[in-house]
């Protein structure tokens, strides 16, 4: 009889398996296109009813096992049927694992939740239910609990309906069904799932009920005035003490009379100081302020459950950007100190170039070939080529120096100084053409092109000079690099003979050379600022119809005076002729002698 029952039950689980079998070979084929999770599931409950049906054959083997006693050969088929259904049972159950850990990394879980709190996760469908509605209608049932006025814990219960378990309420309404597949997912039996989820079920509506109570909501009411009032309070005493501190401003205003200065660069007069200082004491204060306000709002929305969610995100907020700035500065620190390490290398590198080329400067070091002028120049130029490779070094320790946006940067500044700046390097290059070649040094009068004066300022990009009637130009170095320059200055320094300067004048063939030559080297004797050594010499340049030509050369050392020390030689060359009677026939000139007296002044005064 019992075998009898035995076999009509097998025969059930057995019909409906293959049921289920045929079911979900259906279904993969269908919902391969739209769900293969589906599919899964299916094998998973699939393997779980075929343990069930192995576990009725090996009960059945069991109870045959113990009425073959004594009968060996029957003993040892039994035992080996029951070893092979032990051996599938172990490895059904390690592909079931498998099974469901491949289903947990792509399967989303879809919450139970009562007033934002969740008590636990639906990931698993159950007859026509999908995950997402079955874990909808859950809630919807747990609220309909919370808000029945006359709910009572002690209502709900767990209902076993075959291998199923049921949560009711008041044993007629179902709140939930706990199905294999659930306690396969979790790993846990249906009936330990049951009464957990009872337990969360009963707890979470207990605290909301609480939570939501008329006296607490009275006392979250007053906590939010409390922090109102207290923040007004700590708002109104920042306002006092800022108006103080501005007052402050204003009383000793006295103080920084002299404004602002940066060593001799004036940044802010007084009243600019003053009025720098009030605005950033009015900015402070409603940062301050603002600030205080933010920060209240998280302990505010702390208070209310349905805001509570709020307070991380608001904390958040303000509180990432200062983690973040933080870990960064703790994370440049290394490459801080590299830099500052690097920095200092060069800076007393330089300190030492720079002691160096001043000792050539002063004339304590002497390099053969390398004149003193060179020094600072040349100094600047390797103080620039020590700058520069100190920025190469140090650009890869540069915060942000490896990210793509700084780089294009870089990239995009580089372009714009190469196409921008072509003229100035050509200006530069020749700057330093100049200053090695040496053709003037600043206070030497010079003539470059058509511009003649004194150089004021030699620098890489331009030629400052100033002309005898105070006007100041400004040569390009390439313009002065491409023009002739006459250097005066050179020759009148010490070692020099002097710069020579000459006239040209004209006088008629009655008048003996001699006596010309007399009267010329007399004019420059009386001429202030002619050098007596080297004498000054006359040049006979022409011998023309109406007159022959005299040049006189004379030396002087001032070649800065040239245009007084010609204006002196030429009054004084005009009185000696006229005090001698010597008529000059200079620019020409033509005269028909018919008693006309000649062209000289008269002795009358």
């Amino acid at each position: 009889m019992f075998n009898r029952n035995l076999k009509a039950t097998l025969l059930c689980v057995v019909i409906s398996f293959l049921n289920t079998v045929t079911l979900f070979a259906q279904n993969p084929s269908e919902s391969s296109k739209k769900d293969s999770l589906v599919a899964t599931e299916a094998l998973i409950v699939k393997d779980h009813q075929q343990q069930q049906i192995d576990s009725l054959v090996k009960i059945q083997l069991e109870k045959e096992l113990k009425t073959v006693v004594g009968d060996k050969k029957k003993t040892l088929e039994l035992e080996k049927q029951l070893r092979e259904i032990a051996s599938k049972d172990s490895i059904r159950k390690i592909e079931q694992v498998k099974k469901i850990q491949a289903l947990k990394k792509v399967t989303k879980g879809f919450p139970v939740v009562l007033k934002l709190d969740t008590l636990f996760y639906i990931y698993t469908g159950i007859g026509s239910f999908n995950a997402q509605e079955r874990a909808g209608s859950i809630t919807k049932r747990i609220e309909n609990l919370y808000e029945d006025p006359f709910y009572s814990a002690d209502s709900l219960a767990i209902n076993q309906n075959e291998e199923t378990y049921e949560l009711t309420y008041k044993k007629t309404n179902i709140i939930l069904s706990v199905a294999n597949t659930d306690g396969l997912w979790l790993n846990k039996t249906n009936e330990a799932l049951a009464k957990e989820y009872l337990g969360k079920i009963k707890e979470i509506i207990a605290k909301e009920r609480k939570e939501y109570s008329l006296i607490n909501w009275l006392k979250r009411i007053g906590l939010v005035l409390l922090i109102i009032i207290f923040l007004w309070l700590v708002i109104y005493g920042i306002n006092r003490l800022f108006r103080r501190s501005a007052g402050l401003v204003s009383k000793y205003r006295s103080k920084y009379v002299n404004g602002l200065k940066l060593g001799t660069i004036k940044l802010f007069t007084p009243q600019h100081l003053e009025k720098v200082l009030l605005q950033l004491n009015n900015v402070v204060r409603i940062i301050v302020i603002i600030l205080l306000v933010y920060l209240s709002l998280p302990l505010l929305f702390s208070i209310f459950p349905e805001t509570e969610q709020w307070t991380g995100t608001l904390l958040q907020w303000i509180l990432s950007p200062l983690s973040k700035g933080f870990n960064a500065i703790v994370n440049y620190l290394p490459d801080l100190v590299t830099v500052i390490v690097i920095y200092y290398i060069f800076k007393y590198v330089i300190r030492a170039v720079k002691y160096y080329f001043n000792e050539i400067r002063r004339g304590h070091i002497v390099i053969n070939g390398f004149h003193k002028d060179w020094a600072i120049p040349t100094f600047n130029i390797l103080r620039i080529l020590l700058y520069a490779f100190m920025l190469v070094i140090v650009f890869p320790y540069l915060p942000g120096s490896k990210s793509a946006a700084f780089q294009g940067v870089s990239v995009f500044l580089g372009i714009l100084i190469s196409l921008g700046s072509s003229s100035a390097i050509t200006n530069i290059v020749a700057g330093l053409v100049i200053t090695y070649m040496r053709p003037f040094k600043v206070g030497d009068r010079v003539k470059i092109g058509d511009v003649v004066g004194d150089v004021l300022e030699k620098t890489m990009l331009v030629t400052r000079i100033k002309t005898i009637k105070n006007e100041d130009i400004t040569v390009p170095n390439s313009t002065v690099l491409s023009s002739s320059t006459i250097n005066y200055s050179t020759n009148t320094k010490e070692g020099g003979e002097g710069l020579i300067l000459n006239y040209t004048m004209t006088l008629g063939y009655d008048i003996p050379w001699t006596t010309i030559h007399k009267l010329m080297l007399e004019a420059a004797d009386r001429t202030e600022d002619v050098l007596k050594e080297p004498k000054p010499f006359i040049l006979q340049t022409g011998l023309d119809d109406f007159y022959v030509s005299y040049q006189l050369n004379t030396y002087i050392k001032e070649a800065n005076k040239q245009a007084v020390i010609y204006s002196n030689l030429y009054r004084n060359t005009l009185d000696v002729f006229n005090d001698a009677g010597v008529e000059i026939l200079s620019p020409h000139y033509r005269a028909v002698r018919d008693g006309n007296p000649p062209a000289m002044p008269s002795n009358e005064n």
